[in-house]
């Protein structure tokens, strides 16, 4: 055995096991289809090495994910030692972070407090770290996908053409979106716009509210291919490593549509498969090919959840949606609320909400002061005490 295929068999392992149990057995490579076809890993990866860019979707809260993340990469890197990984994690502003980072100059906790992380991104830094230590081991470039949740904001709330140009951070149009993107989103949208309980009619597919909700998460996906259509264009011949949510990704819809529309077509899209994952969501067209991981528990279940999606306001932090069934929904607090205070902290930045949720110790009390209406609204929200 040759020293490539030796580390290939390594780190890839080789993906001829059927599933033994759910779809994908845990160290399976398979395409997905009706039947799936299981894979051989050097075979597999040789193939989408000769591609411009690989795309590999996550679960951000799973360390499973990103242990499979780590492992293609390396693994890609003995291909095409001439790559980029590109991140949703990080918004474009703080780029020279990153290149700090790659270079050497910055700890860990310097790093994390020059890219904003806290307040940009919010899941547990531990998750990525080791991806990024291995950019830096490899002195391989780091970029900056995203862009400011503002912008998204803005553009969801006002849509795309009202939003200076100026302000649009370079991102340009967004290619229209397929008629199957749309038919996927819209049941997203339904579920963002309405809370758990609410009898109201659910919004119109034809209405202003869902094209520009179509609008804010087109130009995300926009945003995060031209950067890397962008990093492309600056390093003839590198491949670019795309980092960043497996619905961005998957089925071809998202990415995978701005990249064809920026001239860069054939991106590979990689998944990893929970070995608990539904069965019949594994269909032709997923992805070029899935891996299966072990059903871990995603690290974020080990440590507190409110069960909100928080997001910055004026004056507070804004909950943009409330998990149905969980700690918040029981708790009152409601989609639209802004949070102004948090265990008798000022809430400014979302930061602030993670860092304080982050320390909440099971079977305890949390208060939170909210603005309703105009009026602010005392809320506490009980944190159960671990099972047994």
């Amino acid at each position: 055995m040759g020293a490539l295929a030796a580390v290939l068999s390594i780190l890839l392992f080789t993906g001829t096991v059927a599933a033994a149990t759910g779809c994908v057995a845990p160290g399976a490579w398979v395409a997905p289809g009706t039947p799936a076809r299981t894979l051989e890993a050097p075979a597999l990866f040789a193939s989408v090495a000769k591609r411009p860019a690989v795309l590999l979707g996550e679960a951000h809260d799973s360390a499973e994910h990103h242990r499979w993340q780590l492992h293609v990469i390396a693994a890609l890197h003995t291909l095409r030692p001439d790559l980029v990984l590109g991140f949703e994690s990080f918004p474009r502003r703080v780029q020279p972070a990153l290149d700090r980072w790659v270079a050497g100059e910055l700890s860990e906790s310097e790093f994390l407090a020059a890219s904003d992380w806290r307040n940009v991104w919010g899941m547990d830094p531990v998750l990525y770290m080791p991806l990024f230590h291995f950019a830096r081991m490899n002195r391989i470039p780091m970029v900056a996908l995203n862009v400011e949740r503002s912008l998204t904001r803005a553009v969801r709330e006002k849509g795309f053409d009202a939003v200076p140009e100026s302000q649009r951070e370079g991102v340009t149009r967004p290619a229209p979106p397929s008629t199957a993107y749309v038919d996927y989103l819209y049941p997203v949208f339904v579920e963002h716009e309405t809370n758990p309980g609410d009898k109201k009619e659910k919004p119109a597919r034809d209405s202003a509210d869902f094209r520009r909700f179509l609008e804010s998460q087109t130009l995300w996906d926009r945003a995060m291919a031209q950067g890397l259509a962008e990093a492309l264009a600056r390093r003839p011949g590198t491949l670019a490593i795309g980092i960043m949510g497996r619905d961005h990704v998957a089925r071809g819809y998202g990415v995978p549509h701005q990249l064809a529309a920026l001239g860069v077509r054939d991106a590979a899209v990689l998944l990893p498969w929970d070995q608990d994952g539904e069965c019949d969501g594994l269909v032709a067209g997923l992805a070029d090919a899935v891996f299966g991981v072990a059903a871990v528990a995603a690290a974020s279940s080990q440590r507190p959840r409110l069960g909100v999606r928080i997001e910055p306001a004026e004056g507070g932090v804004r909950i943009a949606a409330v998990e149905a069934k969980g700690i918040a929904e029981a708790a009152g607090l409601r989609a639209g609320d802004v949070i102004v205070e948090i265990a008798g902290r000022a809430a400014k930045q979302t930061g602030d909400v993670v860092e304080v949720i982050g320390r909440q110790a099971p079977g305890t009390w949390l208060p939170l002061r909210v603005k309703r209406d105009g009026a602010l609204v005392d809320i506490v929200a009980r944190f159960p005490p671990l099972a047994n």
